[in-house]
């Protein structure tokens, strides 16, 4: 994280579906993951399918929250034989305020939009976390109920929208997110620009959207033996430039 004035602020944002910590060798390890986020030296960080603690003890969660020494907040969707699964945020800077809402569509699977609000050089950034489902009208709804969702934060500060949408084109949610907020456009950046699955990744699922005054200033899959392995998703990171 590198400050260059008062006004401008460099950072590096992450979203990574985690897949409960469980490889492509159905290793479960959390430090694993732990490890690909460290090497990344991200400053925020949105996660999917994370298990908090439950039956067994101590949580995914709690351990990339403790092994990262970041600032974290969890948002159960559902439970998951027993134990609270969902997304996470972890952050360098302060977290200030978070809250929850759910998207889940009638009987399908729960989901839910995680917001959790950054206090950066004496500005709030609202960073919104989701994981929406496969079906085309459950995402309808879920992006109709996300666009509801972000009109309560409407003229409060740039927004950052990120997260597992599980549509490789364009969608129904990014008709209904683009004409507010700007999608992180990967082609300047990457060749090849998909992120599932980890070991030979053949769509784009993973998505980063932007509101305020904000610039995008590099994007990267980073594609190592760890980043291919540790899950069934690549991390998708963003170094952005904000004004404060």
């Amino acid at each position: 994280m590198t400050t260059h004035s008062h006004t401008v602020l460099d950072f590096r944002i992450v979203t990574y579906n985690v897949h409960r910590c469980c490889g492509m060798d159905r290793r479960v390890l959390p430090r694993r993951i732990a490890n690909v986020l460290s090497a990344l030296k991200p400053d925020v960080i949105a996660l999917q399918e994370v298990l908090g603690i439950g039956p067994k003890g101590r949580g995914q969660d709690e351990i990339l929250g403790a092994t990262l020494g970041m600032g974290w907040v969890m948002a159960p969707a559902r439970l998951r034989r027993g134990t609270p699964f969902g997304n996470m945020i972890l952050s360098r800077f302060p977290i200030v305020d978070d809250a929850q809402h759910t998207l889940t569509w009638k009987r399908r699977r729960g989901r839910s939009c995680q917001r959790a609000d950054l206090k950066i050089d004496g500005q709030i950034l609202h960073v919104y976390n989701v994981h929406l489902g496969t079906g085309l009208r459950e995402r309808q709804y879920q992006a109709e109920r996300l666009s509801d969702i972000l009109d309560q934060q409407k003229g409060r500060g740039p927004k950052i929208v990120l997260g597992d949408f599980n549509e490789w084109g364009r969608g129904v949610t990014t008709d209904i997110l683009t004409p507010r907020f700007r999608s992180l456009d990967l082609r300047p950046f990457l060749k090849r620009r998909r992120t599932y699955p980890g070991l030979l990744p053949l769509l784009h699922l993973d998505h980063i959207f932007f509101e305020g005054d904000i610039e995008v200033r590099h994007v990267s899959l980073p594609k190592t033996r760890d980043t291919l392995i540790a899950s069934d998703h690549l991390p998708l990171v963003a170094d952005l430039r904000i004004h404060v």
